[in-house]
């Protein structure tokens, strides 16, 4: 989670309101932050700010946090507004950038005035979007400049690499784009983004000054925001054009709540234009009676619409419903559950009364878990080893390593890692990798797993289900269908099922070593041998056989 470092001078001048220490500790948490340090500098008080939520980069600065804070006291209600100017300025956006780094969105905020704070919030601000939120500048790029040292309109260009030539940021001497890359402290860490393309990213002035060579580095010329600086040029780059536009919506209202005076940027693509930035509000509808239920405290409609305009909505109460409106720098209301949160928040968890439950339980064991936790024991007792692997994986171990067509799964909208990028739909990938890394170890290797895979069910509110499943695989130089069928079998008959297998065709197993495993008229699974293929992909050089089964079909309750 991203931390950042604040002033409470800065803090409190943005809010026009002073608190104690002591009061900052429970503030900070409308902001969905925690105290985590504080310490004194030059006479002055700074707070180290740990932020809870990833999706809430608008949090992630003073300005944030302040206007989280005058919102939630109630010194300000409703919807934010900011007034957007339309401007002459122009960048035209190269379209050989498709394949290398394809958008860019971009806007002035003039009259800015930054003291040492301000400008140390701006830079720790860019940072933590670039680095969380935008994945170490994978997915958001920014840069700031002085506005009044450039002449637009502006080129986005695709550059031949021996072509670029300019001064990086805290550089005195010129340098080629590979010298960057290879020398410039930047260059090391985020060369790789664009290292071995045909063409860099470039963005320069009407005149040809270079502003910067995103996402690595801005010129020290033209590419450095000071003190002095009263008009900023924002420029930023990535992939996604939703998840940039958000990112300098955060970024142009923090400046605006220091009375910077944003003004929009004509952007020029091959097929299409647009005015960012886009500060126009989002909207949402939630049940007034689901806020209600699952609170758990007694809120009246009118106590809901005051709660949530203390946490930037705009509501309108009809017909039972809530519809709001929230701003732009805002994209985590994806579920009833975030409005909910918001509540929660405004009203103040410390303030919610532990109730004890009126009604006399007793606890026990879900019985399905038991019935799982039966099925690890008795694969023990067959003299299997149980591994644990994690639910994360990515398309090509679930699909391209195990020789089959890819299919739709839930993926990560934002991955860490594109290794972590999506949930399994089956467990036998994880298991060919187990043995994968394991090669070096003695024969033979007879491993399982009972574990979760998530499936695409759109008749569900979530479009998800999570399956519990068995996956075996055993390898060594003879492994061969019936060893594992045997593990089949002796299932099968511990838990009082007759099973069949029916001939199928699967890329993942040897023509004709392969079946699904039917019972009671339902496939509830898939037994074979590894096909050749896999092994190869996954540089296993034993041949393995292996099944997975789904064990809800398999569980009788107990009456």
């Amino acid at each position: 989670m991203p931390k950042f470092d604040v002033a409470k001078e800065d803090l409190e001048r943005l809010i026009g309101k002073s608190f104690t220490v002591e009061e900052w500790e429970d503030l900070f948490l409308y902001a969905k932050c925690e105290l985590d340090d504080i310490w004194e500098e030059n006479g002055k008080i700074y707070f180290k700010a740990d932020a809870k939520d990833t999706n809430r980069p608008d949090l992630w600065s003073a300005e944030g946090i302040a206007r989280q804070v005058k919102w939630a006291l109630g010194m300000k209600r409703g919807l934010p507004e900011y007034e957007v100017e339309k401007s002459d300025i122009v960048v035209y956006v190269d379209e050989k950038l498709e394949d290398i780094r394809p958008y860019g969105v971009y806007a002035v905020v003039e009259n800015i005035r930054l003291d040492e704070e301000a400008l140390k919030q701006l830079i720790q601000l860019q940072e933590k979007i670039a680095l969380t939120f935008g994945r170490k500048r994978r997915e958001v790029a920014i840069g700031t400049f002085d506005f009044d040292k450039l002449k637009p309109p502006f080129y986005y260009k695709a550059v031949e690499p021996d072509k670029i030539k300019f001064i990086p940021l805290n550089c005195e001497e010129e340098m080629t784009a590979d010298e960057i890359l290879e020398k410039h402290e930047k260059g090391q860490e985020y060369g790789h983004l664009i290292k071995g393309k045909p063409y860099y990213p470039l963005l320069v002035d009407s005149e040809g000054n270079v502003l910067s060579m995103p996402p690595v580095i801005n010129s020290e010329t033209h590419g450095k925001v000071t003190e002095k600086t009263r008009n900023i040029f924002i420029d930023i780059t990535g992939w996604n054009l939703n998840k940039i536009m958000l990112a300098l919506n955060v970024l142009v209202t923090a400046l605006a709540e220091r009375g910077g005076k944003i003004k929009s940027v004509k952007v020029v693509y091959k097929d299409f234009e647009i005015e960012t930035p886009d500060l126009t509000p989002k909207e949402f509808e939630v049940e007034l009676d689901y806020i209600k239920k699952l609170a758990g405290i007694e809120l009246s409609d009118d106590q809901i619409k005051e709660l949530l305009e203390r946490m930037f909505y705009e509501v309108e109460l009809k017909d039972g419903k809530a519809k709001l409106k929230y701003p732009a720098f805002r994209d985590d209301i994806m579920h009833a559950r975030d409005v909910l949160e918001d509540v929660l928040i405004a009203y103040g968890y410390n303030n919610i009364e532990p109730e004890e439950p009126k009604l006399a339980v007793q606890g026990k064991g879900n019985d399905f878990i038991e019935f799982e936790n039966a099925i690890r024991e008795l694969m023990i007792g067959f003299g299997l080893q149980e591994v644990m692997t994690f639910n994360l994986t990515n398309k090509e171990a679930q699909f391209t390593k195990m020789n089959i067509p890819e299919e739709d799964i839930v993926e990560i909208e934002n991955p860490v890692s594109l290794r972590w990028s999506a949930l399994r739909k089956w467990l036998l990938p994880s298991l060919m990798e187990f043995l994968s890394l394991n090669t070096h170890e003695e024969y033979p290797q007879k491993i399982f797993e009972v574990g979760k895979a998530t499936l695409i069910d759109e008749t569900r509110e979530t479009k998800t289900v999570s399956e519990s499943k068995l996956a075996v695989a055993i390898a060594h130089p003879r492994v061969t269908f019936t060893e594992v069928k045997e593990i089949l079998d002796s299932i099968m008959h511990h838990l009082g099922f007759e099973y069949e297998l029916e001939e199928t065709e699967h890329g993942s197993f040897i023509p004709g070593r392969v079946g699904k495993i039917i019972v009671e008229g339902k496939e509830v699974g898939i037994i074979g041998e590894i096909h050749p293929q896999v092994l190869e992909n996954w540089g296993i050089e034993m041949p393995v056989a292996a099944f997975e089964i789904f064990l809800r079909p398999l569980y009788k309750p107990s009456s």
